[in-house]
């Protein structure tokens, strides 16, 4: 050990597995398209492009910067999520050939100026409530109601399959269906939706989050490991107090280990003892208060643990969801927020 520090490991590898995983989930004619907003929800914008561009049928993203990326590098439809505002952000989709998004009646007094020169997505509010277009509004948008463009919808509560507000909006999406030339195409389903609501498919499905294995669905993997390595090791006697504000005391002679990682690395800073993490293939667990640049492990129990050895935060062998269920956190924010300061290690491009 030169100098510890706190890596990302990114196996594409993973990614493209979990793709095929999400694939046998979908009618063969169903397209995929692979959501790589917010730099590929941390693994790398470029390099993911470069990684799955064969599996995949296209891109969805939210910022145009993404968007003309991904043109550089790829032929392959791309879709700005969130729509545009201005015509020189038009004049760019143009320019770069990519889709866009109406959400709002707003948008349309200047989205008609391109509305044959340009592919678009008309996204209609089923009952999500954040962006879309009412369905007594969706009779002005007829001239975008044609073939060459797809009608779209977002649900709320893909990822659990019992609430009613599934329902309400498949059958609002019928609704609007029935408005419109039956030879539109449609686009219903997230990456819950793909697993838990298969026969909305349609003809285009948008996934983000399962490709990168921050669903919970058998054979899905995080697609990266989140590791440090310990620096230090204390052996502590019963009823001595852990970290910052002693929040732990030991209940019985105990070895702790320091590992080189903190809430400045994008490790939670909320995370409460008992969160997994895995050392030398032996589980472990989080004591004590995450500092900016520190953590400590109960490693009592794992034979020859010694200053150098690697801890596993989450990886492909402990899920990034072991951590967000225990803290009650969201996998997409975990894979967002890792600092700079980490090195990045990437696999299987």
């Amino acid at each position: 050990m030169i100098q510890p520090n706190s890596e990302l490991v990114i196996d594409y590898e993973l990614v493209r597995n979990n793709i095929q995983v999400i694939r046998k989930n979908l009618p063969k004619e169903c397209k995929l398209m692979g959501v790589i907003k917010s730099n590929a929800y941390g693994h790398d914008l470029e390099k993911t492009i470069q990684a799955l561009d064969g599996v995949i049928d296209g891109y969805g993203v939210v910022r145009l910067e993404e968007a003309f990326k991904i043109r550089n590098a790829s032929v392959k439809p791309i879709l700005a999520m969130q729509g545009v505002y201005s015509s020189d952000a038009y004049d760019s989709l143009k320019q770069h050939n990519v889709w866009s998004v109406i959400h709002s009646i707003s948008q349309l007094p200047l989205a008609k100026q391109y509305q044959d020169d340009l592919t678009f997505w008309i996204k209609v509010n089923t009952g999500m409530n954040r962006l879309g277009i009412r369905l007594d509004e969706l009779e002005k948008f007829e001239s975008f109601l044609k073939d060459s463009n797809t009608l779209m919808t977002h649900l709320a509560c893909a990822d659990n399959p019992e609430d009613e507000l599934n329902k309400t909006q498949f059958s609002n999406f019928d609704q609007a269906w029935n408005q419109v030339t039956n030879t539109m195409q449609r686009s219903v389903l997230n990456s819950a939706g793909i697993f838990n609501f298969p026969d909305h498919a349609y003809d285009w499905v948008r996934s983000g989050i399962a490709m990168y294995g921050g669903i919970d669905y058998p054979d899905l993997k995080t697609a990266m490991t989140f590791r440090s390595q310990i620096i230090s090791i204390q052996s502590l006697d019963e009823n001595e107090r852990i970290g910052y504000g002693g929040r732990v005391t030991t209940k019985a002679p105990s070895k702790i280990a320091i590992v080189y990682c903190g809430y400045a690395d994008g490790f939670p800073q909320i995370a409460i003892d008992g969160t997994s993490v895995i050392v030398n293939s032996h589980l472990s667990q989080i004591i004590g208060r995450v500092s900016m640049d520190l953590i400590s492990i109960d490693v009592t129990e794992i034979p020859d643990c010694k200053i150098g050895d690697w801890c596993e935060l989450w990886s492909p062998d402990l899920s990034i969801l072991e951590n967000t269920k225990k803290n009650h956190l969201i996998s997409y924010e975990l894979m967002t927020k890792m600092s700079q300061r980490v090195k990045r290690q990437y696999l299987n491009i």
